[in-house]
């Protein structure tokens, strides 16, 4: 199989992102050629099996995928597009809630029990199984294309409710406190009545949203 085949479809890959799977009835080694495509720079290898097409042309040999766009990646290769969401911290950081790289993100996925991912390029995936269909998301741009992420209420929910998760408890804080400038009282009161169980923390920040309105 040409090269230049295995990159097309990778350019057009959810992401930009193939596993040798994708191309396995096409070419007699995917394995072979997707790690010669890498070391010609037309690849990025992100996980073990995972490879991205860097965008506008990059060298793969020099580009690094940003840790958020490489972690929604990586789930979209695995369980599909659109199966997935960015959250918590991973999702603070896209609203601008956490102005600084903090070396770890999180990404909602449909099953559970997957163990957090160490990006080849750098950086740590954490998983956690949640329901789509219950979360607030809106499907935004990212450098390897579109995604969904939690909507700012939805990641301040989610941050308030589990401040552990993504091993990254330092910067809740500030990234909580940014997003409620982002977001009104009565969208966060939206989203407690419709959960069947609001942890403290939530309902706190919600009478504190409204005393201040």
């Amino acid at each position: 199989m040409q090269d230049i085949e295995i990159m097309k479809i990778a350019e057009r890959a959810p992401l930009r992102t193939i596993r040798w799977q994708d191309i396995a009835k096409k070419t007699a080694n995917p394995a072979r050629d997707l790690a010669r495509l890498e070391e010609r720079g037309g690849l990025t290898r992100i996980a073990k099996g995972v490879f991205v097409a860097p965008p506008n042309g990059a060298d793969g040999r020099n580009w690094k995928v940003p840790l958020d766009a490489g972690g929604l990646a990586l789930a979209t290769a695995r369980f599909g597009q659109r199966k997935v969401a960015l959250m918590g911290v991973g999702a603070a950081r896209f609203w601008g809630a956490i102005p600084r790289a903090i070396g770890t993100t999180v990404i909602a996925i449909p099953v559970a029990g997957r163990p957090p991912v160490t990006l080849a390029t750098g950086g740590t995936v954490h998983f956690i199984q949640r329901d789509l269909t219950k979360l607030k998301t809106v499907l935004e741009r990212t450098p390897l294309g579109d995604g969904l992420v939690t909507t700012p209420v939805q990641t301040l929910y989610d941050l308030l409710a589990k401040p552990g998760t993504g091993d990254a408890v330092s910067a809740v804080g500030e990234a909580a406190k940014n997003l409620r400038a982002q977001v009104g009282w009565q969208d966060l009161e939206k989203i407690v009545d419709e959960a069947q169980r609001v942890p403290v923390a939530v309902r706190a920040t919600l009478n504190e949203m409204k005393r201040r309105a």
